[in-house]
């Protein structure tokens, strides 16, 4: 096995389901494919359904790393379905702890470049027909994450994920994630070390700065 591999392309259309009897219309349910053509602000035949929240420049291409599928079925003790998360890339080898904001991959034909880590919402919970997994995921950090498109091109199942630049702020997916969710009173140095990496997508640059400014009003 390679460092790095691809296990799962998938893409879809958003499609409506239904949880607790609820209807509900999302593009998280996609199907595995054999290639993906990558273009700048979207994957062919991948789509969105409420692009206020998902998809754009910044939100190209979702990933979702292969070792948390063993996690979440050790905890709750079923199996997953592939792309669970609704994630279009599923590899080995690329966990949150391992990226950095502004990261460069090339995978297939396509140059990708981490943006943000994913903010998840409670549709994963309906995905997977888990009212707990949400929760869990946001404690753990298991999120996943995004790439931007700096050069378009096709991936298929079995191409091979290069790593071009590693990006020398060293700030990972998974410690912009703790900072966010788990330090009540992180240092505003740590928030602008962040908030220097011109790579970091816009969603998460407010989300810092609003964090930054609870942090200076609080009394000294």
């Amino acid at each position: 096995m390679l460092d790095r591999e691809i296990i799962y392309l998938s893409k879809g259309v958003p499609k409506t389901k239904i949880y607790k009897n609820e209807a509900y219309e999302s593009g998280i349910w996609k199907e595995q494919c054999e290639e993906l053509f990558v273009g700048f602000d979207q994957i062919n035949g991948d789509q969105v359904a409420n692009p206020e929240y998902h998809g754009g420049s910044e939100r190209v291409v979702c990933v979702y790393p292969f070792e948390h599928y063993a996690h979440w079925e050790s905890v709750f003790g079923s199996k997953l379905e592939p792309s669970a998360f609704g994630e279009n890339v599923t590899p080995i080898g690329m966990k949150e702890a391992e990226v950095y904001i502004g990261d460069v991959f090339q995978i297939g034909e396509a140059v990708l470049q981490v943006s943000q880590g994913r903010y998840p919402c409670s549709t994963i919970n309906k995905r997977n027909y888990n009212n707990l997994l949400l929760k869990r995921i946001v404690e753990t950090g298991y999120t996943g994450y995004f790439f931007r498109v700096l050069e378009e091109g096709k991936i298929t199942a079995d191409s091979q994920i290069k790593k071009l630049i590693s990006h020398p702020a060293q700030i990972t997916v998974s410690s912009i994630h703790q900072l966010y969710f788990h330090d009540p009173s992180p240092s505003i140095e740590l928030i602008d070390k962040i908030l220097g990496v011109e790579e970091l997508a816009g969603q998460w640059r407010e989300y810092l700065m609003e964090k930054k400014e609870k942090m200076e009003k609080l009394p000294g």
